[in-house]
């Protein structure tokens, strides 16, 4: 870190996070319904009217509320039949909790390129993954940092080889595609309200489909596979999997503010663009023409020339800092210096140790280029324009 911009200013009072729940109030009257009529488990009105909301905002026929985006990829998974052995292509550029629920189940991820037009899994590269492994049935997607993938084509090859699309929606909840929503193009479909995502309950997710067979399934695997008997009667293996109807009432006051927080997310990355227009950098892209982002988290991507000597270990990154260049972790390091959070790309999947074993159809090693070059920044809709200001000064400071 430069110990010359760093001078400049004083580091942020109240430190600037990545993305933090951005609360209104309105939560609290809904919680205080759950505890003030006594329900306080897993069933009750905020669970039902979250689910009803869900559905007429995203434009599915069922939701079923669960204890997490990650809980509803499990169960998507069971849904799609994957046994041990079975093979899954799924992103490479994701969060680790896109895959592993195929692992759960005994399915083997086979992790899939990623393109550099919305940093999303590479249909090409699909079509040359089920050149390989044409008994695949399943490909799970993800729309990065909140941005819709090249879906008509994914939908494309997967309909070619008859395979069934899981949706992870978690970082793309608001987002459309070709007038669409997102969590809408899979089979089966998945949203977050963790802590951090575009609306919070903080934790909570969604399964979403429009086959009632399959909400119905997903609705008892849920609550622990209990059968319809007067006593606790179990056929199969259940899960306690249901969210809470304290949890759902946070997500219930959060949902009128969707499109607001859209709103301001696309402002602070429209800040950041021309902030940096003249830098050798350029910002997380995506389809103007066929999607429209909820541009939940803001990145850079630096330019080859433009990176200084940078290496990393599983754990640890260094830097030689060099005028008139920079890299992730020296824009990383000089954020936290004042008080502001920002965070790597996403580390690929077929780069992480805990699947080292994995197959990876590579085109080109994109994913591998990002993590490289790219740098998540601040995007916390309670920045003040004078703070997207000062953040984007400190990074500048850091080519001169």
């Amino acid at each position: 870190m430069r110990s010359d911009n760093v001078k400049k200013f004083e580091p942020f009072a109240k430190k600037v996070w990545l993305s933090s729940p951005t609360m209104h109030g309105e939560e609290l009257k809904y919680v205080a319904e759950a505890y003030e009529t006594n329900w306080m488990s897993t069933v009750g009105k905020n669970i039902d009217e979250v689910e009803r909301i869900t559905c007429a905002k995203v434009g599915c026929k069922y939701a079923v509320a669960l204890s997490a985006g990650t809980a509803a990829l499990h169960m998507a998974v069971k849904l799609a039949g994957i046994k041990p052995g079975k093979k899954v292509f799924c992103s490479d550029m994701t969060f680790d909790a896109t895959v592993n629920p195929v692992v759960y189940e005994g399915g083997e991820p086979v992790f899939i390129d990623t393109e550099y037009d919305t940093w999303n899994m590479d249909p090409v590269a699909l079509s040359k993954a089920f050149e390989l492994y044409p008994e695949v049935r399943t490909v799970v997607i993800a729309h990065l940092y909140g941005t819709p993938g090249k879906i008509e084509e994914i939908k494309a090859v997967c309909d070619k080889y008859g395979a069934i699309i899981i949706e992870d929606a978690a970082e793309s909840l608001g987002a459309s595609y070709q007038g669409e929503q997102t969590g809408t193009f899979g089979d089966y479909n998945c949203i977050s309200f963790n802590g951090n995502k575009i609306i919070t309950g903080s934790s909570g997710g969604m399964l979403l489909t429009d086959d009632l067979e399959a909400a119905n399934k997903v609705r008892k695997w849920s609550t622990q596979s209990r059968e319809n008997a007067p006593w606790y009667q179990h056929e199969e293996l259940g899960y306690n999997y249901r969210m809470s109807n304290v949890i759902a009432g946070v997500v219930r006051g959060q949902y009128p503010y969707l499109e607001e927080h859209i709103a301001q997310k696309k402002a602070i990355y429209e800040r950041y663009k021309e902030g940096f227009k003249d830098l050798p950098v350029m910002m997380n892209p995506f389809d103007a023409k066929k999607s429209e982002p909820n541009f939940w988290l803001s990145c850079l991507l630096l330019d080859s020339e433009a990176m200084c000597k940078q290496v990393r270990s599983e754990q640890e990154a260094l830097y030689i800092s060099e005028r008139g260049k920079s890299c992730p972790t020296e824009i990383l390091e000089t954020l936290a210096a004042y008080n502001a959070e920002g965070r790597p790309i996403w580390k690929p999947m077929h780069m992480q140790p805990v699947f080292a074993d994995c197959d990876y159809i590579d085109n080109g090693k994109v994913g591998e280029s990002l993590f490289e070059n790219g740098v998540c920044l601040p995007s916390d809709t309670k920045m003040t324009d004078e703070d997207l200001k000062r953040i984007c000064t400190i990074i500048r400071g850091l080519w001169k």
